[in-house]
């Protein structure tokens, strides 16, 4: 067996991580933190930049092409290992964070097919016991032609582990998110839980590309649930970036500024359309155009019965699968009028 697979000074099993996991989510990697207006949640901004990619790892991605190929060869294996057992999408996000940290610093490999599908299963492996999940290493491997045995994806493990100095309860966008939330002034569950669904469809599919690794995980929260908030309630969208500038926990100018590029970035690729990411959002009932729809029917419904009428709102146009332009309506109903404006 090559000596990449070989990490001497590691003593400890991949098993250990049972004892850090303890159901590891992604929303609460501090496994104390739990009010996210304690003093605690000011830990995760104060931390994050511990999980960053390195400056030399970002320019390889942005100027060698093949760098940036391997990582996408990689993520599409990751993609197959866990389409393969029909995974939770926050454990392939996992496993691609792990890919990415561990790539920053160990350093991209070689192009060769049977490392990189390794090294998926490997970082999908170390993710399911992270969120202990239950998997069987043949099955992420399907019917591949290159099929490992668990001693040598342990030995893969060892190594991812050591690159990552076993900190494996990573920092992502998902930690930020019911933080920001949380300052906004809308108390409806369902508006709550469409634009927390759409953000979350934002983080998934941006995850991807490599336009957004050079951002904070908090900055690339704020500006998932910006997005979302542009898209579907664009009347108080001016409160909500107002409410997330006001809370800042650096320098304001150059978070405003961080955050304007993010932004952006976010922009583009929700209307470049849902093709860059590995899931299926279109078919998951818990979509925000799904929930909405949901919702506002039954208030329509409430209306009529009350003898009230509601307006319409245009809320958005993004691409789809096809790369064509559809349009979520929305209707505004008390509910929406709700929402506190600044």
């Amino acid at each position: 067996m090559p000596s990449l697979f070989y990490h001497h000074s590691l003593s400890h099993s991949t098993s250990s991580l049972l004892s850090l996991s303890m159901d590891f989510d992604l929303e609460n990697p501090l496994t104390h933190l739990h009010d996210p207006h304690s003093s605690d949640a000011a830990t995760l901004f104060l931390i994050e930049s511990d999980h960053m990619l390195s400056p030399t790892y970002l320019h390889t991605l942005h100027s060698t092409p093949s760098d940036s190929s391997v990582r996408r060869d990689t993520i599409s294996f990751i993609s197959q290992c866990c389409c393969s057992c029909n995974i939770d999408p926050h454990l392939s996000y996992l496993a691609v964070n792990y890919l990415d940290r561990f790539f920053s610093f160990q350093g991209v490999p070689q192009p060769k097919p049977w490392v990189l599908r390794l090294l998926a299963v490997s970082c999908v492996s170390l993710a399911a016991k992270m969120k202990q999940t239950e998997h069987n290493l043949f099955d992420f491997q399907g019917n591949e032609c290159f099929i490992f045995d668990p001693q040598t994806v342990h030995r893969m493990e060892s190594l991812i582990l050591g690159a990552l100095k076993w900190r494996m309860r990573s920092i992502t966008p998902f930690s930020f998110v019911p933080f920001f939330i949380s300052l906004f002034e809308l108390r409806d569950p369902p508006l709550l839980q469409a634009l927390k669904g759409r953000a979350t469809e934002i983080i998934f599919i941006s995850q991807n590309g490599i336009e957004l690794l050079e951002f904070k995980p908090s900055v690339i929260a704020a500006s998932a649930l910006l997005s979302a908030a542009h898209e579907l309630f664009p009347i108080q969208y001016p409160c909500f970036r107002k409410a997330i500038l006001n809370c800042s926990y650096d320098n304001k100018e150059e978070e405003e500024e961080m955050l304007g590029r993010c932004f952006k970035a976010v922009q583009e690729i929700v209307i470049n359309g849902y093709e860059r990411g590995g899931l299926d959002i279109e078919q998951r009932s818990d979509t925000a155009a799904n929930v909405l729809d949901h919702h506002f029917s039954s208030s329509e419904s409430e209306n009529t019965f009350m003898g009230t009428s509601s307006s319409s709102a245009a809320v958005t146009n993004r691409a789809d699968k096809d790369g064509k332009k559809r349009k979520v309506g929305v209707r505004q109903s008390k509910n929406e009028r709700c929402i506190q404006h600044c």
